[in-house]
């Protein structure tokens, strides 16, 4: 009966989702002709309303992370060395090598601490001469800039001299940093070892960081190695911190929330080796990641404070997520699942609790002794597949009253929109979230799609972006008719956006060297100057830092398509945002009332146009903008992006 009366449910309320009315006061609008059959597209002309419309949410682009194509270790994640920790499953020697008449190993015999469980050992033959040792190669190579480095390792073994540290080219052998300290290290415990040094910069990113040791003073003996750290600058100084220049890029784009650690990379493969808040806190000494679920290791060292951390310097709201019972090796529910209930509790007293309670002592401890901010929490990761949906209604309920008993001012958020997996009576102020991947013509017609949401449920579109499905990998990188697709769909939101309160591009990040997924928003390798940004990441660049509170009418005698457009205002200062999602040229006259200045910015290029590492060809333009009479005109070229900002 329980089914039954819940799919009648479903298919009512489906019924008159598609016959709700439009709730603004401008229409949704039939496509106009896009002049690819010949024809010349007519002038366009948009009369900007001072008032009317819809509050737009202060919190509508953000960014989502999860750990996936190397984006966090080995990509914003400050620490350069791979494989330092022998983490995950059958690390092998992965990024390291033997220099000179040495052999290495991995050693389970001799842990560096409870979580570190293995270290590298290096045997010295009786031949060996001078210093010899290893080098780690980092994620394809390490990137050497003009800049401070700190370092630190774990030693053991009967050794009492100079150890060598190198940052060196891996194929020329340029030495472009050197630094000599003494240690005194005996057999029974590691001892830890920390230092700085100046590096030169090298021409490309072939380099790998050195460990050598005079050899004559170890011959037929061994030493142990462990978890082996190395960072360039971090972003605002934090130890364990983000790597500067990606962190820096990416606060370009001014994200208003974070979503975090993910994704899929939160449910893990197995229940055992989901993501576990407690097993990313404190030193990373104490942290013994895990394998990830997209096939490689995560060291965990960017943990739960390490995004908070994130968050507050980049004056992100923290969207974290919180496992739910679903893995991919199985899912939880009723009784079994209440342990699980339970550790969600105590990761919020972790975050939220007084430093004299249980765990927020603990955060305390950590360096952190006043609470984070914390008002939204997810609860799973699209529930709505692989296997969830049957259980989600019981399992959401059972963490929602949970969290909304201690925490009830904390908005909770549930991990799909499917009326098939939620419950029957969703509570009131829940958020649903929704994720949706699509070829370009495919995004754009989804447009008008949040026109009929009602606006009693809000929404946060998690995951979003153009992505040409028909090829079994993707494309390996957006082009212009993706990236305009893209922006005629956010559009669409932020016309939306009273109830559309988060939306997210994702994923974010790519070592080019390690891609699972592609587009993502930028990437980058370790050889100088690398940081590429998609014609993406200028999408939402532009679209990010040009934001009105308030969304206008548009009167227009044309209809959207191919021209899409927008308008909004913060105090004095209006906003129009415009995509050309079509071959031919679009002319558009703005009236903008009681504005005399200010600027245009444009993005545009051929349809298949991509930007690379090393070649970035398609950037925006910006241009100053004037008229005595509130009134703008521009030529927006084929696939174009426009944003107009004038007061």
């Amino acid at each position: 009966m329980k089914a039954i009366a819940k799919w009648l449910y479903v298919a009512v309320t489906a019924f008159f989702h598609r016959l709700r009315p439009v709730s603004h006061n401008y229409p949704v609008l039939a496509a106009r002709d896009n002049g690819t059959n010949g024809s010349v597209a007519e002038p366009i002309t948009l009369a900007v309303q001072e008032s009317g419309g819809n509050q737009s949410s202060p919190l509508l682009y953000g960014v989502m992370f999860e750990e996936m194509d190397h984006s966090g270790d080995g990509g914003i994640h400050g620490q350069l060395l791979q494989n330092n920790g022998f983490q995950g499953e059958d690390p092998g020697l992965t990024a390291y090598k033997a220099i000179g008449d040495v052999d290495l190993m991995q050693d389970l015999d001799n842990p560096v601490s409870g979580a570190i469980t293995s270290s590298l050992q290096v045997s010295i033959n009786f031949g060996a001469d001078g210093f010899v040792g290893f080098a780690n190669t980092g994620y394809n190579g390490i990137p050497v800039m003009n800049a401070t480095y700190s370092c630190q390792f774990w030693m053991m073994g009967n050794y009492a001299g100079t150890i060598m540290l190198q940052l060196a080219g891996s194929t020329n052998d340029t030495i472009y940093a050197s630094r000599n300290i003494t240690v005194r290290s005996s057999w029974g415990r590691f001892t830890h070892y920390q230092t700085t040094f100046n590096s030169s910069a090298a021409p490309d990113g072939d380099n790998e960081w050195r460990l050598l040791f005079d050899g004559s003073k170890v011959l037929g003996g061994t030493l142990n190695f462990g978890l082996l750290q190395l960072f360039p600058p971090t972003y605002k100084s934090r130890s364990n911190g983000l790597r500067n220049d990606v962190a820096t890029f990416l606060e370009k784009i001014r994200p208003s929330f974070l979503r975090f650690p993910g994704g899929n990379n939160l449910e893990g493969l197995q229940i055992d080796n989901r993501w576990q808040w407690n097993l990313t806190i404190g030193s990373v000494v104490d942290r013994p990641g895990r394998q990830g679920d997209w096939f490689y290791p995560n060291t965990d060292a960017l943990g739960l404070d390490e995004f908070l951390w994130w968050c507050e310097d980049m004056n992100m709201e923290p969207v974290l997520a919180v496992w739910d019972g679903k893995s991919y090796g199985g899912i939880l529910t009723g009784d079994d699942l209440q342990p699980y209930i339970d550790d969600v509790m105590n990761e919020l007293e972790y975050l939220l609790g007084p430093s004299n309670s249980t765990h927020g002592s603990m955060r305390a401890q950590n360096g952190r002794s006043k609470p984070w901010s914390l008002n939204y929490i997810e609860i799973g990761n699209e529930d709505d597949f692989t296997g969830g949906c049957d259980t989600y209604p019981d399992r959401f309920y059972q963490i929602y009253n949970a969290i909304h008993d201690k925490y009830p001012n904390i908005t909770l958020i549930a991990s799909n929109i499917d009326y098939l997996c939620l419950p029957i009576e969703p509570p009131p102020g829940l958020i649903y979230d929704y994720h949706y991947y699509r070829k370009p013509d495919d995004l754009v017609a989804m447009f008008d799609y949040w026109d009929n949401q009602p606006r009693t449920q809000p929404v946060m579109v998690g995951e979003y972006g153009c992505r040409d499905t028909g090829e079994a990998d993707g494309v390996f990188w957006s082009s212009m008719q993706c990236s305009c697709s893209e922006a005629a769909h956010m559009i669409g939101l932020e016309r939306n956006s009273d109830v559309i309160k988060m939306a997210a591009y994702a994923p974010l990040l790519q070592h080019f060297g390690y891609t699972q997924w592609s587009p993502t928003l930028f990437g980058f390798d370790s050889s100088p100057d690398s940081l590429t940004p998609s014609t993406s990441y200028y999408v939402q660049r532009m679209f990010s830092t040009n934001r009105g509170d308030t969304i206008l009418p548009v009167n227009t005698t044309a209809t959207f398509g191919p021209l899409y457009w927008v308008a909004s205002r913060t105090n004095s200062t209006y906003y129009v945002k415009l995509a050309n999602y079509g071959a031919q040229n679009q002319t558009v006259r703005v009236t903008v009332p009681h504005t005399r200045t200010g600027h245009m910015e444009m993005l545009y290029g051929p349809q298949n146009a991509t930007n690379l590492v090393h070649n970035v060809t398609v950037q925006p333009t910006t241009r100053n903008v004037s008229s005595s009479s509130g009134s703008y005109s521009l030529d927006l070229p084929p696939w174009g992006v426009a944003v107009l900002s004038v007061s």
